[in-house]
């Protein structure tokens, strides 16, 4: 690309954050950002805690909408490591491999949910916005493409501010409420306003038995448990002994299966 269609794009770029539609936004973001390397997917969520995010851009097929925001949307998100991160206000470009937890791979929600992404690998520009909130901007290659190269990663790096300046130009805050999101009954309490240690409220567990399900789910291991409550390995597998006990369970795919049962009820 010549400097002149650089800086036209860039134009184009800068004149979008001001249109009121995302897709012209994302869309000359994209065509920015795929003049500097190749990716397939790009989506755009909005992260308010625990709430259910907002999309405010993807460039998927219906088809893949489905996997990649539909059923992300209804509570995948809650264990995603992308979402916590986000949820813990950190900014500028990251890969899943440095925010993942060390069992990640090898946990329920990634064979259940997140290998139906076919992904070899997903990065993100991280964007606190005011309060709480924050939005994410994932680039994804699918495994078909491979994962992206350690020059790919150090140029999105290098681009990280201006792709983030960019995005508060354009969302200086998420959308007050979810246009799609479908009615519910007054009495079942939405998605967004339980918090990932009130899911398993209504079951006879210990707050810290809550703690750590909810990390096993997002796939840590013991070791790496133990280290985040600040306790021995030894008292994180009695936790779990008395957990499955309880649930009546005999595996962390009947927990995740019980994660699932809880959220779909919630929803309905």
């Amino acid at each position: 690309m010549s400097r002149s269609d650089e800086y036209s794009q860039l134009a184009t770029l800068v004149a979008a954050t001001r249109e009121t539609s995302g897709d012209l936004f994302g869309q000359a973001l994209v065509d920015w950002l795929r003049q500097h390397l190749s990716f397939d997917h790009c989506v755009v969520f909005g992260y308010r805690g625990a709430a259910r995010p907002p999309l405010l851009f993807e460039t998927f097929s219906p088809a893949e909408s489905h996997v990649f925001v539909a059923l992300y949307q209804e509570g995948p998100y809650l264990l995603d490591p992308f979402h916590h991160a986000a949820v813990e206000r950190k900014e500028g470009f990251w890969r899943m491999r440095e925010l993942a937890p060390d069992r990640f791979y090898a946990s329920e929600y990634f064979r259940s949910y997140y290998s139906q992404t076919r992904l070899a690998e997903e990065v993100g520009f991280f964007v606190p916005l005011p309060g709480k909130d924050a939005l994410v901007l994932s680039l994804m290659r699918l495994r078909a493409s491979g994962p992206f190269g350690t020059a790919d990663a150090r140029l999105l790096r290098d681009m990280a501010p201006a792709v983030i300046s960019f995005a508060r130009l354009r969302w200086p805050t998420l959308p007050a409420d979810e246009p799609a999101e479908a009615k519910r009954d007054e009495t079942t309490p939405p998605v967004n306003e339980f918090d990932r240690a009130h899911i398993w409220q209504s079951l006879s567990l210990t707050p810290r038995e809550k703690h750590v399900v909810d990390l096993v789910l997002q796939g840590h291991s013991t070791e790496s448990i133990a280290r985040a409550m600040r306790i021995v390995p030894g008292t994180v597998k009695v936790h779990r002994r008395n957990i499955y006990r309880k649930l009546k369970i005999k595996s962390q795919a009947g927990l995740f299966a019980r994660f699932v049962e809880i959220i779909d009820a919630r929803i309905r």
